[in-house]
C-alpha cells in the first residue's frame, strides 16, 4: 500500500494540537493527533449538510449564507451548486492554513469553490461572525469541530451552548436555518435548539454519497 505523505501541518489557534494535511495517491487527509477529521474520500455527510439546508430556505433570490468550517470544500460547493447567481457565501474559517491548504494543495476536489465570486472568505472564529448581525442571514451553515462535542478546541463549544445558540437564532432572518453537522447523535443538543425557540428537524446521513459508511447527524432547526 502506498504511504501516506505529509504535506503541512500548522498550530490550532487557541489549543496546544497541530491539524496535518496528508496525501496518498490522488487521497488526501486532514488529521489531528492521530484522529482523521476529513478525507477526501468520505464527503457525503458534508455535501448532504448544505444540500438538506438548501432545500428549506425559504427565501428564493438574494440569499446570504454564512458558513462555519471550510474543511476540503465540499460544503461550500454543495452550497454553490443549489444556489442562484445573486446568493452571496460567507466561510468562516478559524485556521489560515485550512484556507490555505484548499487554494494550493486540495481546491480541485471540490473543484476550486474558492474560486466561485459568490465566496468570500474571513479567516476567523464564526462565533465572531455571527455576533456581528441580527436578522443577516438566510442560513448559518456549521461543521464545526466534531459538532457539540468539541474535539480540536473547547472555545467551540461557545457555537452550541445555549448562548451561542440564542446568538445564532438572532442573526438568522424569520424562517432561517440553522444547520449543523455532528459526528454523533445528541439528544441534549436537540433540547437547547428547541429551548432556543428554532424548530428542529434531525436527519441522519451516511459519510459515504453511496449511502455507505458511518452515521453522521444534521441538525437543521428554523428561526420560526
Amino acid at each position: 500500500m502506498i504511504p501516506w505523505e505529509e504535506i503541512d501541518r500548522a498550530k490550532i489557534p487557541g489549543h496546544e494540537g497541530e491539524i496535518i494535511l496528508l496525501k496518498r495517491g490522488s487521497e488526501f487527509s486532514i488529521r489531528t493527533a492521530g484522529t482523521e477529521l476529513m478525507d477526501s474520500r468520505v464527503h457525503g455527510s458534508e455535501e448532504a449538510l448544505a444540500k438538506l439546508t438548501c432545500s428549506r430556505i425559504k427565501q428564493t433570490s438574494g440569499l446570504q449564507i454564512l458558513i462555519g468550517g471550510l474543511g476540503m470544500g465540499y460544503t461550500l460547493a454543495a452550497a454553490l451548486e443549489q444556489s442562484k447567481a445573486d446568493t452571496r457565501i460567507i466561510v468562516s474559517e478559524l485556521i489560515p492554513a485550512v484556507v490555505r491548504w484548499n487554494r494550493e494543495y486540495i481546491g480541485h476536489l471540490a473543484h476550486v469553490p474558492l474560486d466561485d465570486p459568490r465566496v468570500s472568505v474571513k479567516e476567523e472564529d464564526v462565533a465572531k461572525n455571527i455576533m456581528k448581525k441580527k436578522s443577516a442571514w438566510d442560513a448559518i451553515i456549521l461543521d464545526v469541530d466534531n459538532g457539540p462535542a468539541g474535539l480540536t478546541r473547547t472555545a467551540n463549544d461557545r457555537l452550541y451552548d445555549g448562548t451561542g445558540l440564542k446568538t445564532s437564532f438572532l442573526a438568522l432572518r424569520p424562517k432561517g436555518i440553522l444547520a449543523v453537522w455532528s459526528s454523533k447523535a445528541d439528544e441534549a443538543f436537540t433540547r437547547r435548539l428547541k429551548q432556543c425557540g428554532f424548530k428542529t428537524e434531525t436527519v441522519i446521513v451516511r459519510a459515504r454519497k453511496s449511502g455507505k459508511g458511518s452515521r453522521h447527524t444534521i441538525w437543521l432547526a428554523e428561526k420560526p
